[in-house]
């Protein structure tokens, strides 16, 4: 499968880069560069993200590829070894593809390795609190399942940094509830709320605005922060960004709010990013509130959240 015209894969190397829905040649490209030093290996997992299903590629010294891929919670992994950098690209974008015999060219051993022990049970009002959280993150949607693991355990500490919930214990609720919303979402018929956000924002991107989703826990930060997004200065007129806050409350169904304006600190400069957000926005399908005034949020509003997760 492919969207808009790349992959519905994440690709992540050892850098710690993350490359999301890249294109076949793109892809090629990364297998062919690994092999220096910090950037022997990439994995790569469909979108959205299933638990324990990948595939990946290593690359020695002497230039062959390691390549392995795992099918879910199951105690092996299918190993090979090849030499072929092409060979190697096109098997990993034909799995992303999920295409009948994706892994032609290929023969596979199987690598046994057993299975954790499973964690033990929650206690009902600990497991309840942080069934909660997680619900509230995966609705948000934009936290991988390692993240969603991570901040789950630190919101259930206490103020001494203890918490009831271990990091196995949280692995699985993640795991079962991520699996649980992948599945509500392929109900989910045209773009959405946030799919035409997320368009409008990659449009003014293209245009020379810095456009942040997510971006930090509130306004105040982000209006501090929103200049370090900046690689060059002469590319780039404004910005235009909502915070996690804004995220939750769109969620819980309140619309959003966006914070734009210039590098210039000018009011001319501020409207006139604001009106090319609007038009933006407008031209993706949504509806906006604001009645030009550089000293108020754009609103976008109604806006059904319906957030695709992405791992």
């Amino acid at each position: 499968m492919e969207i808009d015209g790349g992959l519905a894969a994440k690709v992540l190397t050892e850098s710690g880069r993350t490359h999301t829905r890249i294109t076949a040649r793109e892809l090629r490209e990364l297998v062919e560069r690994i092999g220096g030093a910090d950037d022997h290996f990439l994995v790569v997992q469909r979108i959205p993200d299933r638990p324990r299903v990948f595939i990946q590629t290593a690359r020695d010294g002497e230039g062959a590829y390691d390549l392995q891929h795992r099918t879910g919670s199951v105690p092996h992994m299918w190993v090979t070894r090849v030499t072929d950098p092409g060979l190697v690209a096109g098997v990993l974008a034909r799995w992303a593809r999920q295409e009948d015999d994706w892994d032609a060219g290929v023969t596979w051993e199987r690598e046994e390795f057993g299975l954790p022990e499973e964690p033990d049970a929650l206690a009902p009002e600990v497991a309840a609190r942080a069934e909660r959280y997680v619900r509230e993150i995966l609705r948000d949607g934009y936290l991988g399942i390692e993240a969603v693991i991570r901040e789950t355990v630190y919101l259930m500490e206490d103020g001494e940094g203890s918490s009831p919930l271990s990091a196995a214990q949280a692995r699985a609720l993640t795991e079962r509830l991520w699996l649980e919303r992948v599945g509500e979402q392929e109900t989910w018929t045209g773009p959405t709320g946030p799919d035409r956000l997320e368009r409008a924002f990659a449009a003014l991107e293209d245009t020379g605005i810095v456009a942040r989703e997510n971006f930090t826990c509130c306004r105040g930060c982000g209006m501090a922060e929103i200049g370090a997004e900046v690689d060059d200065e002469s590319a780039v007129r404004g910005f235009v960004f909502f915070h996690h806050q804004g995220t939750r409350r769109a969620a819980e169904g309140d619309g959003l709010s966006l914070y734009y304006g210039g590098f210039d600190d000018s009011e001319q400069t501020t409207t006139a990013v604001g009106h090319e957000v609007v038009a933006a926005l407008t031209s993706a399908g949504l509806s906006t509130e604001w009645d030009g005034d550089p000293g108020k949020a754009i609103g976008v509003t109604p806006l059904e959240w319906r957030k695709r997760l992405v791992g």
